[in-house]
This record gives C-alpha cells, sequence and structure tokens, in this order.
C-alpha cells in the first residue's frame, strides 16, 4: 500500500491532519528553540511561499508573551532575479537600512529564528561570486547581529520547513503534492515534533549528549586522525583548554536555546594552525543555491592548499577565497551513522539535515564558547588561543559508513573514537 501513489485530495487531506502537530512544532521552535522570553523581541525569516506555517509561529510567539514579531520574508524567485540582475558591485555591500535593521534587532536582544526552506538549486548558473560577495558583506557589516550570535549574547535557532522546489528534489519520483505532504512529515519526525509533547522530547534528546560531552572532554585529546576509503586521511590538532559541546545553548546571561532544530552533533573548535592531509566529502553540500558534489581538500600547516570538485569547484573556490580565515577550519562535529537523519536514509539537500546525519567539517568562523573563557575574549585574544576567525562557517560533511576517528592524547597515547562512522561504544 505505502507505494500507491496518493492523489491531490488525499495530500491535501492528510497535511490537513498535520494542522495540531504543525502547531506543536510551532511552539517548540518558539519555547524551546529560541526560548522567547516575555515581551521580547522575535526576529522570523520565513520563506514566502510557508507564510502559513510563519503565522503559527506568530501566533504561537504572541501567546507566549513577545513583545513583538519582526518577519523577513525569503522568496527564491526574487533571489535569483536580483542576482540575474544586479552586478557584482551591487552585493559588496549590504544596504543600509537591513544593516540598521540586523544590528539594532539584536543591540536590542531580539530572539532569531529561522525558517529554512529553498530550492537547493535556485542559483544554478548564476557567478558563484555574487552570493559569496552577499554572504561576506553582510557577516562584515551586520556587526552586532552577527556578533550577538556567535558571543551569546542573543538566542537563535534554524529549522525546517518544506517549499515546493526542495521538496521534489528530495523525493523526486512523487507527485509535488505528495512530495510536499511527504517532506513535512519527515521534518516533525527528524526534528522529534511528530509526538504528543516535543518539548518534553527535547529535554530528553538534550540529556543523551552529556556522556558523550563527558567522554570527550575528560579525555582532552591534543588531535584526531580521520581515516577512511574514499581516500581521507586528516589530522585535525585541538587547542588547549577546548570544550566539546552539543546539545542546547546557553546565551551570556543563562537563557538556555536549541541553535539547530534538529540536532545530533557534539562539536568543537579546533586549532586553527593544525590541520595535515586529505579529507573527502561523504555527502554533496548546497551552499547559497548551488550544489557542491565529490569535493576534497588539502591541508598543510591548518591552511587548505589544494582541493577539487567533480560537481561546483567554482562555488568551492569563492568559499575558500572568502577571506585568510575560510581557508582554515573552525569547527569539528561528530555525528553517529545511527541518528534518525541518517537512519531515514534519505538525502535532504540542505546543510541542517544533512549536517546531522554525517561527521563534518566546517571552513571559516570558531566557536567562543568551545574554548575555555572563550566568550569573554576579543577576536584577537581567540586567535592567540587558535580559534579561527572569518566572515564566514560552512559546513561539510565527511562522514562516510566506514569512517574511523582516532582521539590522540598529549602523550601520544590513542584511544578509538569512531568506528565504522559510529561511535566506539556502539
Amino acid at each position: 500500500m505505502a507505494d500507491i501513489p496518493m492523489t491531490d485530495e488525499e495530500c491535501r487531506l492528510a497535511t490537513e491532519r498535520l494542522s495540531d502537530q504543525l502547531d506543536l512544532y510551532a511552539n517548540l521552535l518558539v519555547r524551546k528553540g529560541v526560548a522567547l522570553r516575555e515581551g521580547q523581541e522575535l526576529v522570523l525569516q520565513a520563506p514566502v511561499e510557508r507564510a502559513d506555517f510563519a503565522r503559527r509561529v506568530v501566533r504561537a510567539a504572541y501567546r507566549h508573551g513577545a513583545g513583538h514579531v519582526t518577519v523577513i520574508w525569503a522568496d527564491d524567485v526574487v533571489s535569483r532575479l536580483t542576482y540575474e540582475n544586479c552586478p557584482l558591485e551591487f552585493f559588496e555591500h549590504t544596504p543600509s537600512w537591513q544593516v540598521e535593521q540586523l544590528n539594532s534587532l539584536a543591540e536590542n536582544g531580539a530572539a532569531f529564528l529561522f525558517l529554512e526552506g529553498q530550492d537547493p538549486s535556485m542559483l544554478r548558473g548564476i557567478d558563484p561570486a555574487k552570493p559569496a560577495a552577499a554572504s561576506r558583506a553582510r557577516n562584515t557589516e551586520c556587526r552586532s547581529f552577527r556578533d550577538g550570535m556567535d558571543f551569546g549574547r542573543n538566542a537563535w535557532c534554524i529549522a525546517g520547513v518544506p517549499v515546493q522546489a526542495w521538496a521534489s528534489e528530495v523525493f523526486p519520483e512523487l507527485s509535488p503534492a505528495e512530495a510536499l505532504y511527504r517532506l513535512w512529515v519527515l521534518i516533525l519526525e527528524v526534528s522529534r515534533a511528530d509526538g504528543e509533547d516535543p518539548e518534553s522530547a527535547w529535554e530528553t534528546h538534550n540529556a543523551s549528549f552529556e556522556k558523550t560531552k563527558r567522554f570527550l572532554n575528560g579525555h582532552a585529546f591534543d588531535a584526531l586522525r580521520y581515516e577512511a576509503s574514499n581516500g581521507t586521511d586528516l589530522t585535525v590538532g585541538l587547542p588547549e583548554g577546548h570544550i566539546w559541546d552539543g546539545g542546547a545553548g546557553r546565551t551570556q546571561d543563562g537563557v538556555t536555546f536549541f541553535p539547530n532544530i534538529p540536532t545530533e552533533e557534539v562539536f568543537t573548535s579546533p586549532d586553527r594552525t593544525r590541520a595535515e592531509g586529505v579529507v573527502h566529502s561523504a555527502l554533496p553540500l548546497v551552499h547559497a543555491g548551488q550544489i557542491v558534489r565529490d569535493f576534497w581538500l588539502r591541508f598543510e600547516g591548518g591552511q587548505v592548499v589544494d582541493f577539487g570538485a567533480e560537481q561546483g569547484r567554482e562555488v568551492l573556490r569563492h568559499i575558500l577565497e572568502t577571506d585568510e580565515g575560510s581557508r582554515r577550519l573552525g569547527e569539528v562535529a561528530l555525528v553517529s551513522k545511527n541518528t534518525p537523519i541518517r537512519q531515514s536514509d534519505t538525502l535532504f539537500y540542505d546543510t541542517l539535515y544533512d549536517e546531522n546525519a554525517s561527521c563534518h567539517l566546517a571552513l571559516g568562523m570558531g566557536f567562543p564558547e568551545c574554548v575555555a573563557g572563550g566568550t569573554k575574549l576579543t577576536k584577537e585574544g581567540l586567535l592567540e588561543r587558535g580559534v579561527n576567525q572569518s566572515a564566514t562557517h560552512v559546513d561539510f560533511m565527511v562522514g562516510s559508513d566506514d569512517l574511523t576517528i582516532t582521539g590522540v592524547c598529549a602523550d601520544g597515547t590513542e584511544v578509538p573514537v569512531f568506528v565504522n562512522g559510529q561511535w566506539a561504544w556502539e
């Protein structure tokens, strides 16, 4: 029966039956995702195609005591038209009104909720220099906004909502209506938002990270060595005093929130000067509406010195040329293949989901909270501690099914961390 296609009318009725569950999901994002407080401003970024769900979030926010909700709409068609018709010079600076909007909201203590849903190929054929310039400009000119999230001054959360083009990419064999419905169901499932009490489910899930973090923080490894049959042979150094984190985040004033829904990773920031060897991708990278497939990076002295890709090499080049820090690692994240997203056997073509199906690394900005006392350090102080600084942060997946990761202690002792793509104790 599962293989019999649904009619459009069946899809419509099935989606209507999700209504109560979608309200629970909206509440989860407001109450746990950004942990909205009484009287606080919520900034909601959402695809215009999902205005129906955005309205659920706005209602949930006001019911929970929001002082005001600012909605910033995103539209794939308009974005593509802009990139097609405006010159590169336009994207090298963020319009002053957008800088003022984002910085002032961050400075006034807003929480930021980003509903992610876009066509993975929306910018196919667009000069990758344009989205690269736009991203660099926003991250360098909207400093209060960027630093508010990076340094724990503002709570924020990224979560997914389906749009038609994305759903059809994930489920190309289904009708548009059924693909959209199936992606909604899958998002709720992997986000632990398909039960009667998603908020309690997330409290339980958060507790599950503690054992893993105790193991990693207790060993205080000097380095991690990655090996896989696809050619990955990479050693990544870890800074003294590094801290493994995962699950809930915490603002400087003590608010507990979830930056990513879903999340399955534990992560830290590596020593930006100590990466040696080659790493191969395990999944495609979708970046700024363009896809990079089957790529590799070679590191020497912590820096990418060579790279290649079967598809999207120019996109990768523009990522690496963002600034000096974009050729160095800002994150190492460990994710077992025994997670709901990986077990769904679905390629999402979206980093929020695919990074939680696979161990990953990130080029660019490191995390201040991942070294002892880091949130109180200046950027220069973080650099001295080995934490990378950059205007970008791009995750890419390296967790193949046969990946082995070995922890190397300062005295040379080696401890198995991952065996065949899963925690050594699994």
